[in-house]
């Protein structure tokens, strides 16, 4: 899909030149990658404390 945007050059500059990403496309989505990566990490510690993971084997087995 091609896109228009308006991204300051000093910060795709910043940017290639600090991951070593030679073309704007693959800069572009790396990034996005990578903050759909952090976003969905953020919502997984939303669950953290909430779930029992305490799993007993032994009751599991006897299930069958």
């Amino acid at each position: 899909m091609r896109t228009t945007l308006d991204i300051p050059e000093e910060l795709i500059s910043e940017a290639m030149e600090l991951t070593r990403i030679q073309t704007k496309t693959d800069l572009i989505k790396t990034a996005l990658q990578n903050l759909i990566q952090k976003e969905r990490i953020k919502d997984l510690k939303n669950y953290f404390g909430k779930v029992n993971l305490e799993i007993d084997l032994d009751t599991i087995r006897k299930r069958r």
